[in-house]
């Protein structure tokens, strides 16, 4: 049996983080991955998938580049195999300055394997037995597959495989239309192909407003993109050239399907039942404030928590356990405030309360909205689609949320969301002087505009 002073399941966006702090501390770490190291992030998420959506932009700016008297001659052809190994190399950059990274660091012990619990501080892997007084999960998530007739028939596609396309697809049905299905419509659409977005919500992104949701059908639709929402009895086949997809009110030819209809924490495999750990019912490890699972000396970080779902929350817990671990603060996940961005074009930036959310609080409210037509920048870039809102409480004065769905809206939100992390009441920003022509200048005037409800 090898003894450390600390084991890391999982090398995502919050245990590598960790691991390196505690080894600066003079600890024993190892590290166990069972795929690759950087996670989620790195290997099939937001590194690579951005990278895509940048790609699907140059396509975009090129196709539209007459309005700007830009005149190119011929029609805008995409290589799938660049833009694909364009995505590739980003993510390998990362994984491997990760690899140099730890190889780098005395008292870390990087293991390639699939790790379970034999008891609350022993696991095994590759035959191998560790054990260590502080555990630390950060397992991550993966895409979930629903139970629908015909799906084990068809090749689907889900966010992990779809990045690996060469191809373009004749037709992308998406089932799905949140977050990750949206991004991958729009980019897929902007390639070249035809596609279609299938969900069984009466809305597209369900977590936002009704004014948010149809603003960003709206986008989408102007570029072509069919959407179906309300859709029931969705079924799948193979055809002759293809998948037909069926819908109580719709059927589409299509090339390639994408699921996108959700994930689960990866949870089921780690041997938590001899630990002791509780989870869910959906298999989210279960954490007190501080991440600290019932398990004394179990801590579970990341998206296999259910306390969030996006890179800078994972990060933020590898923040909490540091602080509170290695540094004597008492740092909790309730003091974060979420903020997060949907990238499309033009991008979601989202902090706090939705209005919906803010008008059920009870308290006092005060909202402003202001169209992208009326901000300068946005007319100089052409870019006008979409609006700023911001909710406030009208007693205390502070933010409680905002949603900027335009151009650069997940940048400007920023300002936002640091307001409302120090405490700063909206008529303390009013007296800003921000720089022209931005986005950002819109802020104070956006809070000069808050109206009672």
């Amino acid at each position: 049996m090898k003894s450390f002073d600390a084991i890391v399941i999982g090398a995502g966006q919050a245990g590598p983080f960790l691991a390196a702090r505690m080894v600066e501390k003079g600890m024993k770490v190892a590290l166990i991955e069972r795929k690759f190291l950087g996670g989620t992030c790195v290997n099939a998420g937001c590194m690579p998938t951005k990278t895509l959506v940048a790609s699907a932009r140059a396509a975009h700016v090129a196709r539209n580049s007459a309005a700007y008297g830009v005149n190119i001659p011929g029609e805008i052809a995409i290589d799938m195999k660049v833009v694909r190994a364009r995505a590739e190399t980003v993510t390998m950059n990362a994984r491997n300055g990760l690899i140099g990274w730890f190889a780098g660091m005395d008292g870390m012990t990087v293991i390639s394997g699939h790790a379970r619990f034999e008891d609350p501080k022993t696991v095994s892997v590759n035959g191998e037995t560790l054990t260590a007084p502080r555990i630390f999960l950060n397992v991550g998530a993966r895409p979930v597959i629903p139970d629908l007739p015909g799906v084990n028939d068809i090749d689907y596609l889900t966010s992990t495989s779809i990045i690996h396309l060469d191809r373009l697809p004749r037709h992308l049905a998406v089932i799905g239309g949140s977050y990750i299905g949206l991004e991958f419509a729009q980019m897929y659409r902007r390639f070249g192909a035809e596609v279609s977005i299938i969900e069984h919500g009466p809305k597209l992104a369900s977590r936002e407003d009704e004014d948010i949701s149809d603003a960003i059908a709206d986008v989408l639709r102007s570029e072509g993109i069919d959407i179906h929402t309300g859709a029931s009895d969705i079924a799948f086949a193979k055809s002759s050239d293809g998948i037909t997809v069926a819908t109580d009110s719709a059927r589409i030819d299509a090339s390639h399907v994408l699921i996108a209809t959700g994930r689960k924490p990866n949870t089921d495999d780690l041997g938590l039942e001899a630990a002791g750990v509780i989870t869910d019912k959906h298999g989210y490890i279960t954490v007190d404030d501080r991440l600290a699972t019932n398990v004394d000396g179990i801590w579970a970080l990341g998206d296999c928590n259910g306390r969030g779902s996006f890179t800078h929350t994972s990060y933020n817990d590898f923040e909490i356990a540091a602080a509170n671990l290695l540094d004597g603060d008492d740092r909790k996940v309730s003091s974060r405030i979420l903020a997060y961005a949907l990238y499309i074009d033009p991008p979601l930036g989202r902090v706090g309360m939705t209005e919906k959310q803010a008008r059920a609080s009870g308290c006092k409210i005060m909202i402003s909205t202001r169209p992208m037509s009326r901000v300068g920048r946005a007319n100089e870039r052409g870019e006008t689609k979409g609006f700023m809102k911001v909710i406030a409480d009208a007693e205390t004065k502070k933010i409680l949320g905002a949603a900027i769905l335009g151009i650069e809206g997940d940048e400007v939100i920023h300002g936002i969301i640091d307001a409302m992390n120090a405490g700063t009441t909206y008529p303390a920003l009013q007296w800003s002087v921000p720089i022209h022509p931005t986005v950002s200048e819109l802020i104070p005037t956006l809070l000069g505009d808050l109206k009672p409800v």
